[in-house]
């Protein structure tokens, strides 16, 4: 018998790209003669050639939410007799087409939007023992039925250290000083994003010990970092160095890689921080730890408790975002201190909510 040939339908954000990679581990443990191909969108290329688990990725032709039958129907047959195994991440019932269509001999994945007759290795979802969403994902790894042997695998993306450097000289970013990566965007909406503010005067705290800060992200942050730089003083602002929007995706993991410490809200560039095993703290606003939290070793997790949430929603449905404008700097400077000295993961509670 040749290779385990396995298709993933991946899925369509960057940190959930980036926690597949614990799937991709535990398969490799599994079958470690398979060939795992990922189709997905075409922007998580850069994050696929960094897995080194995957042999090859192929672009997803058509856009998330699009359901464009014939298209999906034309491309599962063109993959026809390449594969022994499907697996299915996103839970709609479109994204269980293409296997289906292309015929392959065992579709594996959670019952999601009654996908009976798409998928024959079908599970059905006990959220209580699969809290986690990389559980859910790893779970799909293992037979029907397996018991889920923790800790799971942590994704681990390579790093081009060549480039690494190259980018440094391009952006004529100091090597005297250590660095403070901050990740302030979240392409999720504002109810993720903690004020820039409040990033600034963790900026100006580091820089004035001595450090030096890059702001990473889209073309869609760049406002933000400006925000966050026009908060210093002339002195404070000649070491940050507005990065966001200036990068493609494979040139921020290897920025990141240069940093010393991350701070981010809870993004793609968070998870990606995870993956680089960097010393990181997430501010937490609208969304939970719960079920999508940094899988790494030496992480800090600020939020405040408050009685409206965590809502989960894009914009703050009571117009105040407190969860957010209430967790001060200092807060987070404390946990990046921590964060610096960890051997063990820790949770920074707050003891006094808001309400």
């Amino acid at each position: 018998m040749g290779n385990h040939r396995i298709l993933i339908i991946g899925p369509s954000w960057v940190g959930d790209m980036v926690m597949a990679q614990s799937l991709f581990i535990a398969l490799k443990n599994n079958h470690p003669d398979a060939d795992i191909d990922v189709l997905a969108p075409a922007w998580s290329r850069p994050i696929l050639e960094r897995m080194p688990e995957v042999r090859s990725s192929i672009d997803m032709p058509i856009g998330h939410g699009q359901l464009l039958l014939q298209e999906r129907r034309e491309l599962g047959q063109s993959l026809k007799g390449q594969y022994d195994q499907a697996i299915v991440l996103p839970n709609s019932l479109k994204s269980a087409l293409i296997p289906y269509f292309a015929d392959i001999p065992v579709r594996t994945g959670w019952r999601g939007e009654m996908r009976y007759l798409l998928l024959n290795d079908i599970r059905k979802l006990d959220k209580d023992y699969y809290p986690l969403m990389v559980e859910r994902f790893v779970a799909l790894a293992h037979p029907k039925g397996s018991i889920l042997e923790r800790p799971l695998p942590n994704p681990a993306l390579k790093v081009d250290l060549e480039q690494a450097q190259q980018l440094r000289q391009r952006f004529e970013l100091s090597s005297e000083r250590p660095v403070l990566a901050l990740c302030p965007g979240a392409e999720f909406g504002p109810a993720k994003r903690w004020p820039e503010e409040h990033y600034a005067a963790v900026a100006r705290e580091k820089i004035d010990q001595g450090w030096q800060v890059w702001l990473l992200g889209s073309a869609k942050d760049q406002a933000v970092a400006e925000a966050i730089k026009e908060h210093m003083q002339p002195g404070e602002q000649e070491h940050c160095h507005i990065l966001a929007g200036a990068t493609e995706l494979a040139e921020a993991i290897d920025l990141l890689s240069l940093a010393d410490a991350v701070i981010s809200n809870d993004s793609g560039l968070m998870h990606i921080a995870a993956a680089l095993q960097k010393p990181l703290v997430v501010v937490y606003g609208s969304t939970s730890p719960k079920f999508t939290p940094p899988l790494s070793e030496q992480v800090a997790i600020v939020q405040l408790e408050v009685d409206c949430g965590p809502c989960f929603q894009r914009e703050c449905p009571e117009g105040h975002l407190k969860c957010l404008k209430f967790l001060l700097p200092t807060q987070v400077l404390d946990a990046l201190e921590q964060v610096l000295d960890m051997t063990q993961p820790a949770v920074v509670e707050q003891d006094e909510g808001v309400r």
